[in-house]
């Protein structure tokens, strides 16, 4: 999530994207096979997920250019991926999760919360820190430090469904 990336990588790509005119969701760096891989997430400040492709090229010219300056990976080869949250959209900050109110979701959590980690359901609300998530068991609190993972799902409608 975006609170554990390394704090000298959102130094380094926040203004980038920031500039390009987006907000930073999310950057994760890991180490692959033989190659450090850098995915990195944005989004329009809006939350919509309106960020073209040239868009995302864009900010991954700016943000390579700042890895190769500052040898960021050491020397080593690095696969960069920058891309919008899609459809089915993670959540990582808390304004993530304040705008996905009333969608479902998906939450993981970093332990056990009431014998177990996973929900599924209804984010009901997110107030204090604490998302709300109905389930088919029951509504739970999670607070935002024990999330691990969290994803909100676009509200399809069945075709012929009325609005």
């Amino acid at each position: 999530m975006y609170r554990d990336s390394p704090r000298n990588l959102l130094e380094l790509i926040e203004p980038v994207v920031q500039d390009h005119g987006f907000e930073l969701v999310d950057a994760q760096a890991r180490q692959g096979q033989g190659r450090a891989h850098l995915r990195v997430v944005v989004d329009t400040p809006q939350g919509d997920g309106r960020v073209t492709v040239d868009a995302c090229a864009a900010v991954s010219r700016e943000i390579e250019h700042g890895l190769d300056a500052r040898d960021f990976f050491s020397g080593g080869s690095y696969l960069l991926e920058v891309c919008s949250p899609g459809v089915d959209r993670m959540l990582g900050r808390q304004k993530d999760f304040a705008r996905s109110v009333g969608r479902r979701v998906a939450v993981e959590t970093k332990e056990p919360l009431a014998g177990r980690r996973n929900f599924r359901g209804q984010l009901v609300s997110f107030e204090g820190d604490e998302a709300h998530v109905q389930t088919e068991s029951g509504e739970y609190h999670i607070p935002f430090e024990c999330i691990a993972r969290a994803q909100a799902f676009y509200p399809f409608q069945a075709q012929g469904a009325k609005r």
